[in-house]
């Protein structure tokens, strides 16, 4: 578990504590200089500024993500030319159900490494692999063999899902 810090200034101190802790937002600017936070409140917003005294707030978690990310310009040579399977997970950045769908590709790829190369691919960034292959809602999961498509799964499903997927590509 990996832990960061941030300095942050608050304008008030309760006005800090009556902000939701799933309801920040953070807008940086091009100047290193200018900091401004928001945690909206019930009754308005609550902003952090530069000139005010500082406090700390820590990162709990960080993840350490084990699948490794493909991109278009990677696809070819990650995907299509591997000598082992391989397993992609379409995913996009504001979808929920893939951060549920990434921790159990990451737990896949550490129990399959060196059988199974796991990847992930932002099909907001890299549209066109996503296209080729009619992925029109995320999370979904494409096994390959050989640069073929072998098994899909679609949706957030249970582990088990994946793992008899990835045992069908082995035993083929």
């Amino acid at each position: 578990m990996a832990s960061s810090s941030t300095s942050v200034t608050p304008s008030s101190h309760l006005a800090a504590k009556l902000a939701h802790p799933r309801a920040i937002s953070s807008h940086f600017s091009s100047n290193p200089n200018s900091l401004n936070i928001s945690f909206p409140l019930k009754n308005g917003s609550f902003k952090l500024r530069r000139n005010a005294p500082s406090i700390t707030l820590k990162t709990l978690f960080a993840h350490d993500p084990k699948a490794a990310v493909v991109t278009k310009d990677t696809w070819e040579k990650s995907v299509m030319n591997s000598d082992a399977p391989v397993l992609v997970e379409f995913y996009a950045s504001w979808c929920g159900p893939c951060m549920m769908v990434h921790r159990i590709i990451d737990e896949i790829a550490s129990e399959y490494a060196g059988r199974v190369s796991c990847f992930i691919l932002n099909t907001d960034t890299d549209f066109p692999v996503a296209e080729v292959y009619n992925i029109m809602a995320v999370p979904v999961v494409l096994l390959f063999k050989n640069g073929e498509r072998k098994e899909s799964v679609v949706g957030t499903m249970p582990k088990e899902y994946y793992i008899a997927a990835i045992e069908r590509i082995l035993k083929s």
